[in-house]
């Protein structure tokens, strides 16, 4: 039996969810906000949201008014959520490296949500199959870490009690990817996973949207859609079209 990809089992269990269950809502939310303005998204917009994950930025940007679709990996995470579907608010399961079935006024890759394959020619099949399915004059913003302050500020070792478990988290960065193991032991249980997310600076990022017919058009380094800085953003966020 061929062995499941990383993100399959660890974004597939409930306990990915209680580990971050705390992520700041609130930063989710001014991003959403200021980057619907920046890009002057009329509210009959079509959003496309992947991978959606739990869709707290789908739900988000369909009660500014726009209709939004979301789609995910995780067979959990797409079943909790369809509680929340509308007349403009869907979710689908899809592996993002698939066609996509529509075309969208704006394609949301948010949260570190890229960069997860072993081989360069997947995440450039993604990037491919974003480009084909943005609508005349669509955009795409890519949310990713600032891989340069990631490495400038890497926490080698932490300890996360959340919900009453111990995760024992240790970090590295190793043969191209930011990794980071996850061990904890839950009613007896021991569990261990991990998260990898590739090494992409600006350079590799600039290769990889080229390949795939993506223009550039405008870097930001932070939520609040300050000016990127190499050395010193937290984030790295690309729009282009």
């Amino acid at each position: 039996m061929k062995k499941s990809d990383w993100f399959t089992d660890w974004f597939n269990t409930k306990y990915y969810h209680i580990l971050y269950k705390n992520r700041n809502e609130e930063d989710a939310q001014l991003f959403m906000r200021n980057i619907t303005k920046f890009l002057q998204l009329p509210k009959k917009s079509h959003i496309l949201d992947i991978p959606c994950g739990k869709g707290r930025h789908s739900i988000y940007l369909n009660s500014l008014g726009y209709k939004v679709t979301g789609v995910d990996l995780s067979i959990n995470s797409i079943e909790e959520i369809k509680k929340f579907e509308n007349n403009s608010l869907n979710f689908e399961l899809k592996d993002m490296r698939m066609t996509l079935s529509n075309h969208y006024n704006a394609i949301f890759n948010l949260f570190t949500s890229f960069g997860y394959f072993e081989n360069d020619d997947d995440d450039v099949l993604v990037l491919k199959n974003i480009k084909k399915s943005l609508k005349n004059n669509g955009v795409f913003v890519l949310d990713f870490l600032n891989v340069i302050n990631v490495k400038e500020h890497l926490v080698p070792k932490e300890v996360k009690i959340v919900d009453g478990i111990q995760f024992n988290l240790l970090r590295e960065i190793k043969n191209g990817f930011i990794v980071k193991n996850i061990s904890f032991i839950d009613k007896k249980i021991s569990y261990s996973f991990v998260e990898k997310v590739k090494y992409i600076d600006l350079k590799k990022f600039k290769d990889y949207f080229s390949s795939a017919g993506l223009k550039i058009n405008y870097l930001f380094g932070d939520y609040q859609l300050t000016k990127f800085n190499p050395k010193k953003s937290d984030r790295l966020i690309i729009i282009a079209s």
